[in-house]
């Protein structure tokens, strides 16, 4: 029971993949079944293609052997010429049969295969997307991107490469083993006196390759995320100089996967020695019984040569386990981690009962929310009883320090997490109510870092709808003031833009996004630092489009800036966690609370800005005069 617990771990999660993929592989079941029928086939010839062979040597090269135990009427009748010419045509047509059965059950299970693993994938990038926050703020991009290719093409590759083979000779190895019995059980009882030792030595170092194939695919991983992040960012990575230090970090990751595939290496070429050596010695000892069982004239010479070829091949199977075992455990360590990521089970999902979310009014109302991205420590974009009301059209501000929970606040009502206590309503119905799609659909957002796809402008833009029309694209390019410089592009909206819109200045980016938001025709909008890092005349264009956007939302506006905020029908201030001050801007100022000293600062610091700004004008229309003079 030890060996056969040690051959399963050989094959370490190839069980919990087949189960998990098993109904992939139902829809297969046609190209399976002619897969399997092709492979029981080429078995049957197989064990059928040493025969010819027995029968030259025992009735045409020694005809005066006694034949007990394989006898032929036709043997008596042709001549041995043509006994030999029908032997050999035999064999060929042995050979042939064998080799399109053979064509027959790899063709068939390469194509099943992909077919499998080509749903998989789709699965599990599917699955991906719809992962809560949580999950792919911890995880890493790139090691994500290696699991949806590399390690799907992996297991395909390896399905067609090393399984086939394997269930093949261990089909081979069961029917020759009952003909090696059936022949002179004496000789069987020596032959497979040694599988053992096969076992014992696959078992040991099996492990040890599955434990060094797991770290590499580790390395892998950490490889495909450095070099993600870095290329994701490549911008800052050139102006702050970065690319020795991402070097290093890459290098060091590749360094040990490439130590560690080595390792796998020689660890399968020592197991493919040894299996050499003990098939040799396997061989050595049924031919020195052999032999003299054929003097004794208990055995025929075609009998020993056909017990000697079927030991051969009998122990094939167990040679290519040693030889596949690096590339099984590969296999088998990238299908787990496919497994891990298809059975992470989202946060934030329909609950039970769920309902197609109404057209909304636009009513929000927090109802005492606590939130916390580390609910053991309570830590990082902490809420603590949040409880506001908005009325339908109302515009929001949330204003406050860095890190006191403004963009945290929205993502709630984004249902990106869900509160840890209290709720959160729309027209008084909580969120969880509805379909997390069916809510998100009539919520538009205009971020700090708009991010565009390496699609025409026209997609991006109708990305917020899928099903507008031409005419409405246009006039939500229009209402985001950026129609007029998308027809200066030089294929106008069919123009295709870099990779997050990189070939865009930051203000055209913004206002596709914009676009993007309008076109959607959303009762709510969240606008999360919508003009920070814009120059004055990308930000007034930006904001005139915002202005028109909002028109009759409800619209939540995250901004540093209090210059913008100022307008808000209610402003909240966020400390900590909490909302400390609310109210109109006026309302807020007479407080002279915290907003209002926070106000008051920005204004010194504009004030500032703007006479150095004047005093720079004045001085540069001073030279100028001094220049014309």
């Amino acid at each position: 029971m030890k060996h056969t617990a040690s051959i399963k771990e050989t094959l370490p999660g190839m069980g919990r993949i087949l189960k998990r993929f098993a109904p992939q592989i139902q829809k297969q079941r046609l190209l399976l079944t002619i897969s399997l029928l092709g492979l029981l086939a080429e078995t049957l010839l197989r064990l059928l293609e040493p025969w010819p062979l027995k029968i030259i040597f025992d009735h045409i090269l020694l005809p005066g052997v006694d034949q007990p135990a394989f006898t032929l009427p036709l043997l008596g009748i042709v001549s041995p010429i043509l006994l030999l010419t029908l032997l050999t045509l035999g064999s060929i047509g042995l050979a042939i049969l064998r080799g399109a059965a053979a064509y027959s059950s790899t063709a068939g299970m390469a194509v099943a295969a992909s077919h499998v693993m080509a749903e998989v994938r789709s699965d599990l990038y599917s699955h991906l997307q719809r992962l809560s926050m949580s999950f792919h703020n911890q995880a890493k991009t790139g090691d994500l991107i290696a699991r949806v290719t590399q390690d799907i093409t992996r297991l395909r590759e390896v399905t067609v490469m090393a399984l086939l083979p394997l269930l093949a000779s261990s089909l081979t190895l069961v029917g020759m083993v009952g003909v090696m019995f059936w022949l002179h059980w004496e000789m069987a009882v020596i032959a497979i006196a040694i599988f053992p030792l096969f076992v014992i030595s696959i078992t040991r170092t099996s492990r040890r390759i599955r434990e060094v194939v797991r770290r590499q695919r580790q390395q892998e991983g950490a490889m495909a995320a450095t070099a993600a992040e870095a290329m994701g960012a490549i911008k800052i990575v050139q102006a702050l100089s970065l690319q020795n230090l991402l070097e290093d970090t890459f290098f060091r990751h590749n360094r040990k996967s490439l130590q560690d595939d080595a390792s796998a290496q020689k660890l399968s070429a020592g197991m493919e020695r040894t299996m050499e050596v003990l098939v040799t010695v396997a061989v050595a000892l049924v031919l020195w019984k052999g032999v003299q069982l054929v003097l004794q004239g208990s055995l025929t010479p075609g009998d020993l040569l056909i017990f000697i070829t079927y030991l051969k091949t009998a122990f094939k199977p167990i040679r290519q386990l040693a030889k596949y075992t690096g590339q099984i455990a590969k296999a088998t360590a990238s299908g787990e981690r496919v497994i891990d990521v298809l059975d992470t089970i989202p946060d934030i999902q329909d609950t039970r009962g769920a309902l197609e979310a109404p057209p909304f009014s636009g009513a929000v109302q927090f109802e005492n929310v606590s939130f916390a991205y580390d609910t053991e420590t309570q830590a990082g974009g902490r809420l603590h009883q949040v409880s506001f009301a908005v009325q339908p059209g109302q515009r929001v501000a949330l204003v406050g320090p860095s890190g006191s929970g403004k963009s945290t606040l929205v993502s709630l009502l984004l249902r990106f997490y869900d509160p840890i206590e209290g709720r959160i309503l729309i027209d008084g119905h909580d969120l969880r109510e509805y379909k997390i799609d069916s809510l998100r659909q009539q919520i538009s957002v205009v971020l700090q870092e708009s991010i565009l796809f390496a699609a025409t402008v026209y997609e991006n833009i109708a990305y917020g709808r899928l099903n507008a029309t031409r005419a409405e694209i246009e006039v939500a390019a229009q209402l985001a003031n950026a129609h007029e410089f998308i027809l200066k592009l030089p294929q106008g909206y069919d123009t295709i833009l870099g990779e997050r819109g990189a070939t865009l200045s930051g203000g055209q980016r913004q206002r596709i996004a914009i676009a993007r938001a309008a076109v959607r025709k959303s009762p709510i909008v969240i606008l999360d630092e919508p003009t920070t890092g814009l120059d004055n005349r990308s930000e007034q264009a930006v904001s005139a489009a915002l202005n028109r956007l909002t028109e009759g939302c409800t619209t939540f506006t995250v901004s540093h800036n209090l210059r913008i905020t100022e307008q808000a029908d209610r402003i909240l201030y966020v400390e900590a966690g909490q909302v400390l001050e609310q109210g109109t801007h006026l309302e807020l100022m007479s407080l002279k609370g915290r907003y209002a000293r926070l106000y008051q600062l920005q204004a010194n610091v504009h004030s500032i800005r703007d006479k150095r700004s004047l005093d720079h004008t004045h001085l540069s229309t001073g030279d100028n005069h001094v220049i014309a003079i």
